[in-house]
């Protein structure tokens, strides 16, 4: 065993209000929340977030703190737009490291699925 941080892949937990509002999303922005949660359990330093780091992240998406002043605090995640974030902390213990996601919100809409009328 070593006394370093374990690095990535790290855990992701979810309170359980968090988890039940992802459930509770339409397929298509359950996708863009997946491809954003593989890229932050992958990199090597959760807190190491910026312009030049959000390049990997899908578009429409941007990482930054909660509060500047708290630079190891909580993160915010915003996807599609802007019409949606994810809240979440980094926890760095030694044996068991996770990303805790502690809030989700969606304000979106979702895409028509009937046909457009005819003028």
């Amino acid at each position: 065993m070593t006394d370093g941080l374990m690095g990535p892949p790290w855990q992701m937990d979810w309170r359980l209000d968090a988890l039940a509002a992802y459930e509770a999303l339409p397929g298509h922005v359950r996708e863009i929340i997946r491809a954003a949660r593989a890229e932050l359990i992958t990199v090597k330093d959760p807190y190491v977030r910026g312009i030049e780091t959000d390049v990997c992240l899908p578009d429409g998406m941007q990482v930054m703190p909660v509060r500047s002043s708290d630079p190891k605090g909580a993160r915010v995640l915003f996807f599609d737009d802007d019409n949606g974030w994810r809240k979440y902390t980094f926890v760095p213990r030694i044996e068991d490291p996770q990303i805790i996601v502690e809030q989700l919100v969606w304000l979106g809409v979702e895409p028509s699925t009937e046909p457009p009328a005819e003028p």
